[in-house]
């Protein structure tokens, strides 16, 4: 039995969670750490829910499989993109403001300034250049404590190394530590929405995506791969990673709106109006300014299932602060367990080659939006889903370490070749890993190609359905 489709299983009784078969085990990326099968668990535990969710609305129960190693791919989707049958052009090249560098007290800290406003606003503290040298002997002048606090302080992203040890005793580890996997809240009342007849699992289910970089985007493809319809809202005004927006575009129309114009607000409350999901990523707080909280939703829209995504964890002193996949495993002590680096080890840490916390936490907000349709189909309401890339690397941390003695083959072109799929894009021809999960009657696909940003216009296209 896979431990993490275990523990998802007893997490959410309600969802009775089917039998999956599993085929594969860890290690398969280089780490000790189970990745490669939590990520398994938690997409077979979406698909499971899906056909869970599609037997309610008419279909019939069916088998579903799922590949370890494919799932271990898919934490790295990104690198394994295809355009016209080159890889797709990463445009980011190397990036001094987001590293590990060691403090005045010997402690190390990973900056993360991977955005324009997040490389300056580091910069702007440092007081340096942008090259690895000078950024070195500028954090060499700060106690970790102090940088970390700072940076936090005007919004900039860092993290200290820690050990797990230190983490669970930190007031934020023990905040995090007290928060379900996936959260599921109540937030208002409505009537139930029965789910009709379908030909998918979620076909006539709306989302509003409203997220960026990973975790939220893949939450978002998740549902798309089993029929929802998802409208993608960015706005001109943000920056992005270049990469990311193909690899977890699949299945999406994608529009711009920018939320301060009172005429951009107005449209998306439009859109709000016969939307079933409302995700998003954003900082704490962003969202209520803006007059998109949670609360505020739900009386907008009646019934709406709300997720939020953050990297820190949803309570606790930093539940405010940004962050992301890097600084997730380096608080949590997953980083230095991975380097088998000890706190004031002479060597440089290093992270898990991979975006596990961030993808995964994505497939586990997907389990959440599909137990929250559930809910609102049998006792009605309007839901909040939390999720967090800081909760998911401690789950990671539940499963133990894998044998280091135990053979581990790398993914080999071959696989990836034969897990991927191709389809004509904006871009060009985009060949692109497939979803993972194998199911007998409603096997996973995305109906629409990746688009750019903003490639559409916001508004939906297929006709409201009866069940949503």
């Amino acid at each position: 039995m896979n431990a993490a489709f275990s523990d998802l299983t007893a997490l959410f009784p309600s969802l009775g969670l089917s039998q999956v078969v599993f085929t594969g085990a860890d290690p398969v990326l280089p780490t000790r750490f189970r990745v490669g099968e939590a990520a398994a668990g938690a997409i077979g535990a979406v698909a499971s829910a899906a056909a869970g969710l599609w037997q309610k609305r008419g279909g019939k129960s069916q088998n579903i499989k799922v590949n370890v190693r494919h799932a271990a791919a898919s934490l790295t989707g990104f690198r394994h993109l295809r355009l016209d049958g080159r890889p797709f052009p990463a445009a980011q090249g190397d990036v001094p403001t987001m590293a590990i560098y060691r403090c005045k007290d010997g402690r190390w800290i990973h900056l993360h300034g991977a955005l324009p406003h997040l490389r300056d606003g580091t910069l702007k503290i440092l007081a340096c250049e942008n090259d690895r040298v000078a950024i070195a002997a500028a954090v060499k002048q700060w106690n970790s404590g102090e940088l970390e606090d700072t940076l936090a302080q005007a919004s900039q992203c860092g993290a200290i190394l820690r050990t797990a040890q230190e983490w669970a005793a930190h007031d934020q580890g023990k905040s995090v530590s007290q928060e379900p996997l996936v959260a599921i809240e109540r937030i208002g009342d409505a009537p139930p929405v029965p789910l009709p007849l379908a030909d998918r699992p979620l076909s006539g289910v709306r989302v509003l995506d409203l997220t960026r970089i990973l975790a939220g985007p893949t939450c978002a493809r998740s549902l798309a791969e089993h029929g929802s319809e998802v409208l993608h809202i960015s706005s001109p005004h943000l920056p992005s990673i270049p990469i990311f927006i193909p690899d977890t575009g699949h299945g999406k129309r994608a529009a711009f709106l920018h939320l301060p114009d009172p005429m951009d607000a107005e449209a998306l409350r439009g859109l709000l109006a016969t939307a079933d999901v409302f995700s998003q990523g954003y900082r704490r707080g962003d969202m209520e300014r803006l007059g998109f909280g949670p609360n505020v939703v739900a009386k907008l829209r009646p019934g709406i299932i709300y997720v939020s995504i953050n990297c820190y964890g949803h309570t606790g002193p930093w539940a405010n602060r940004p962050g992301w996949e890097q600084l997730a495993q380096s608080c949590t002590g997953v980083a230095l367990e991975h380097s088998g680096k000890t706190i004031d080890d002479a060597l440089e840490p290093e992270v898990i080659p991979a975006a596990p916390s961030d993808y995964c936490t994505g497939y586990l907000a997907a389990l959440g939006v599909i137990a929250a349709l559930q809910r609102r189909a049998e006792e009605g309401g309007s839901w909040h889903v939390k999720a967090s890339l800081a909760r998911t690397a401690m789950w990671f941390q539940s499963f133990g370490l894998a044998d280091a003695a135990a053979a581990r083959e790398p993914i080999s072109r071959g696989e990836i070749d034969a897990w991927s799929l191709e389809r004509d894009t904006p871009w060009g021809r985009l060949g692109f890993l497939s979803p993972v999960a194998q199911m007998s009657t409603t096997p996973p696909a995305w109906s629409l190609p990746a688009v750019p940003l903003g490639h559409h216009a916001p508004a939906w296209v297929r006709p409201i359905s009866t069940g949503g």
